[in-house]
C-alpha cells in the first residue's frame, strides 16, 4: 500500500500552482484518511493532471456540454457520434462531460484541447458535423472556420477570439459560474483542481464560526433568492440560538417561468453549492441540511446525488469533517413543482411532510423553523457565492458592485432576444446592457417593448428605464425587483395585458389558498384581465359591460389589497404584473377597455378581418376554408365577412393568396 508522501508527490505540480491550491486540503485529509486514501486515490490524481490541468497530455480531450439545455438540442447525440468516429479511426481521445458555459443560443457546444494547444470552443455542433471535427481539429490541426466560437487562450490558433473577449461575455464577471462548461461536473477531482473545498479548510482550520459569519456579512453578500435579506444575518440570527439541533436548507424549487438558474448551477458545478452549504453550516452551527430541489430537475438531482456521495468519501461530509469537531450530513428532497414552495416556511413545511403552505411570522425559522428546530434557507445562487468569498476575502466581493448591492448576479436572459442564455453580471450594469451588449438585441428587426424581470413577482419594465443600474434599491423604485433572476425579454408583439394576464392564470393556480387576499383577489384580478381582452360579441347584457368598466376602476385598489394584506412573500408580490403594466402600459389598457381593441394584434378576441375589395379576385378560398361559413360573395367577385359569425381562426387571411384579407 502507498504511503501518503507518494500521495503527496504526485500532488507536487498542483501544490506548486497558484492557480489550482489542494494542499491545504490534501494536508487536512491526511490526518482523517491516512494511507487507505492515498492507495485509493492515486490513479485518480495521475488521471487528474492530464484531465485538469491540460499542461501535459498525450492525446486529445474533448468537452461536451451536457445540461439540460445541451441535451435538449441534441448533446447526446453529438457525444455518440465522437464515440463512434473515434472508435473507427482508432483515434486515442478521451470525452468529458461538462455543464452548460451560459451560452444556450449556441448549443450544442464541444471544446477541443489538443495536446500543446489552447482549448477551442465550437458551436452550433450537430451529429454531422462530428466527422468534420475529427479529420480537421484532431488529425490534422486545423480550425473548422464555420462553427468555431472561441479559445481560452490567445496563443495557439490564429485569428480567434478568446471566449472572454467575445460580446456574449466580455460584460460577464463569472464568479459562481466560473467553473460552468468548464469541468466535469460529477468529478470531485476536477473541482478539487480548481480550488474546491479550499475554503472549506481554510473555515474550519483557521476561522470560529463568528470568523465565518463576519467574513460574509463584510463581503455585502445579501441573499439571492429575491429579498436581498444579508445572507450571513441569518446565520447569525440562528447561530444565537439555544437548541439541541440546527437545520440548514438550500431553496432549489426554482418555479418562475422563464427561470432557470438554480438548475444550470446545479447541474454544471453542483460541488460549489455544497461547499457554500458546509461552511454556512459551520457557522451557525447547524448538523444537518437539506437540499430541496424540484423533481423535474432529474439531471440536477442525480449529479447532486453522486456530489453528496464523492463528499463524504472524501471526509468532506459526515462526521468530524477533516478532523474537526464539525459534522455535517446532507439530503435531497424532492419537490413536487408547487410554486408556493419557493416560500421558505411553505417548503419547511413540505421538507416536514405536510401541505406547503406558508406559516405565520414571527417565529421566524430562525427561531422555529424545520421541526420547531432553528432553520436557515438560502438559495442556490447564495451558497455558491461563499466559496469565493472565503477563498479571495470580503474586499475582494465588496469591490464588486454598487455600494449597497454587492457581488455579481445571474439571470436567465429568455424570450425575444438574440442571445438567450445564462449571465452572471455585477451588480450595476444596465438591462440594456445585458439585453442589447449581452443579449445581442431583438430579433428580426422588431422593437424591444418590455422586460419582465423577478417572474410573476416582479414587474414588466418598458424602454424609457431600461438604463437603470440593477441592483436591488433601484429596481425597487420603478416597481419591479429582482426576484431569483428571470429576465424574459418581449418586442412589440407583445400584449402587455395578456402578458399581466398570463401572469395572474399561473399565481391564481399556483396559490395556495390558504389565505383570503391572495386566493379570492387574484381570482378578481383574472376576471377583470378576462374581460378586457374579450370582445363585445360575448357579452349578453349591458351589466357585462359596465362590470368591465367597474372591474378598471378598482383594479389598482384591489391589487394594492392583495399587495398589503396577503400572508406570504409570494402573495404580497402576486400583482406586481399588474401593477407595473398598469403603471408604464395604461394606454393598452385603456384600449382594451374604450376602443375594444388591441394594439399589439395579440388578442384573438379583440381582432376584426376586413376583406380589401380592390385586392379580392373572387377565388373562393376563404370562403371554402372558413369553418363558420362566415365569408360570403360571388365566384370572381369581391367577397365580405359577417363579423357576428367570424371566429377569428385565421384560416382566411393564411390561406389567401393575394393578401386580401387584412386584420385590425
Amino acid at each position: 500500500m502507498a504511503d501518503m508522501n507518494t500521495y503527496k508527490s504526485l500532488f507536487t505540480e498542483l501544490w506548486n500552482d497558484s492557480e489550482y491550491p489542494v494542499m491545504s486540503l490534501i494536508e487536512s485529509l491526511e490526518g482523517v484518511a491516512g494511507n487507505e486514501l492515498a492507495a485509493s486515490k492515486i490513479k485518480t490524481v495521475e488521471k487528474m493532471r492530464d484531465q485538469l490541468l491540460l499542461k501535459t497530455h498525450e492525446h486529445p480531450v474533448i468537452f461536451i456540454g451536457m445540461g439540460t439545455c445541451g441535451l435538449a438540442n441534441g448533446a447526446q447525440k453529438v457525444h455518440d457520434a465522437f464515440v463512434t468516429i473515434l472508435k473507427e479511426k482508432n483515434i486515442k481521445a478521451q470525452l468529458i462531460s461538462t455543464g452548460c458555459v451560459g451560452y444556450c443560443a449556441k448549443e450544442v457546444i464541444v471544446d477541443v484541447k489538443l495536446p500543446g494547444k489552447p482549448r477551442i470552443t465550437y458551436c452550433e455542433v450537430k451529429p454531422e458535423d462530428v466527422p468534420v471535427i475529427v479529420e480537421t481539429t484532431i488529425e490534422q490541426g486545423q480550425i473548422v472556420s464555420d462553427k468555431v466560437l472561441a479559445v481560452y487562450e490567445e496563443n495557439g490558433w490564429q485569428n480567434v477570439p478568446r471566449i472572454d473577449k467575445i460580446p456574449f461575455f466580455i460584460k460577464q464577471k463569472k464568479v459562481v459560474l466560473e467553473n460552468c462548461g468548464v469541468i466535469d461536473p460529477e468529478s470531485i477531482d476536477q473541482y478539487i483542481s480548481k480550488g474546491g473545498y479550499r475554503a472549506v479548510v481554510k473555515a474550519l482550520t483557521k476561522m470560529t464560526p463568528q470568523d465565518v459569519v463576519k467574513e460574509v456579512l463584510a463581503s455585502g453578500l445579501r441573499g439571492r433568492g429575491g429579498g436581498g435579506f444579508p445572507s450571513a444575518k441569518k446565520w447569525e440570527l440562528a447561530a444565537l440560538e439555544k437548541a439541541d439541533k440546527k437545520y440548514l436548507v438550500c431553496n432549489a424549487d426554482e418555479g418562475d417561468p422563464g427561470a432557470f438558474m438554480d438548475r444550470a448551477v446545479l447541474e454544471s458545478d453542483p460541488h460549489r453549492v455544497v461547499e457554500g452549504m458546509i461552511i454556512a453550516a459551520y457557522a451557525m452551527g447547524a448538523s444537518e441540511g437539506y437540499i430541496y430541489c424540484r423533481a423535474e430537475y432529474p439531471l440536477a438531482i442525480k449529479r447532486l446525488e453522486k456530489t453528496i456521495h464523492d463528499a463524504k468519501e472524501y471526509g468532506l461530509l459526515g462526521k468530524n469533517i477533516l478532523g474537526s469537531s464539525f459534522s455535517f450530513s446532507l439530503k435531497i428532497k424532492k419537490g413536487a413543482g408547487a410554486f408556493v414552495c419557493g416560500e421558505e416556511t411553505a417548503l419547511l413545511n413540505s421538507i416536514e411532510g405536510k401541505r406547503g403552505m406558508p406559516r405565520p411570522r414571527p417565529p421566524f425559522p430562525s427561531t422555529a423553523g424545520l421541526f420547531g428546530k432553528p432553520t436557515v434557507i438560502n438559495n442556490v445562487e447564495t451558497f455558491a457565492n461563499v466559496p469565493a468569498i472565503m477563498r479571495n476575502g470580503a474586499a475582494w466581493y465588496s469591490a464588486i458592485g454598487t455600494e449597497k448591492s454587492k457581488g455579481t448576479k445571474i439571470f436567465a436572459l429568455s424570450g425575444n432576444v438574440c442571445n438567450v442564455g445564462l449571465v452572471e453580471v455585477p451588480m450595476g450594469v444596465t438591462l440594456r446592457e445585458i439585453i442589447f451588449d449581452i443579449g445581442g438585441g431583438i430579433p428580426d428587426n422588431k422593437k424591444f417593448k418590455a422586460v419582465q424581470i423577478g417572474g410573476p413577482s416582479g414587474g414588466a419594465l418598458p424602454d424609457s428605464v431600461i438604463d437603470t443600474q440593477i441592483d436591488y434599491e433601484s429596481l425597487k423604485s420603478i416597481g419591479a425587483m429582482m426576484g431569483s433572476g428571470g429576465l424574459v425579454v418581449m418586442d412589440d408583439s407583445t400584449c402587455m395585458v395578456s402578458l399581466a394576464k398570463y401572469f395572474m392564470t399561473f399565481i391564481q393556480s399556483e396559490s395556495c389558498g390558504k389565505c383570503i387576499p391572495c386566493r379570492e383577489g387574484t381570482k378578481r384580478l383574472l376576471e377583470i384581465l378576462t374581460r378586457l381582452s374579450t370582445s363585445h360579441r360575448t357579452e349578453k347584457s349591458q351589466d357585462e359591460s359596465l362590470l368591465r368598466f367597474q372591474g378598471m376602476v378598482y383594479m389598482e385598489r384591489l391589487a394594492d389589497v392583495i399587495k398589503n394584506t396577503s400572508l406570504c412573500g409570494l402573495g404580497q408580490s402576486a400583482a406586481n404584473p399588474v401593477l407595473s403594466t398598469l403603471r408604464y402600459f395604461r394606454d393598452e389598457y385603456e384600449a382594451h377597455l374604450y376602443d375594444r381593441k388591441c394594439p399589439a394584434g395579440a388578442c384573438r378576441e379583440l381582432l376584426t378581418y376586413h376583406i380589401d375589395t380592390d385586392k379580392c379576385t373572387g377565388c373562393t378560398v376563404c370562403a371554402r376554408k372558413c369553418p363558420e361559413s362566415a365569408i360570403l360573395g360571388e365566384r370572381k367577385k369581391a367577397h365580405y365577412i359577417i363579423e357576428e359569425k367570424c371566429i377569428r381562426c385565421d384560416q382566411c387571411r393564411a390561406n389567401c393568396k393575394f393578401d386580401a384579407i387584412y386584420v385590425e
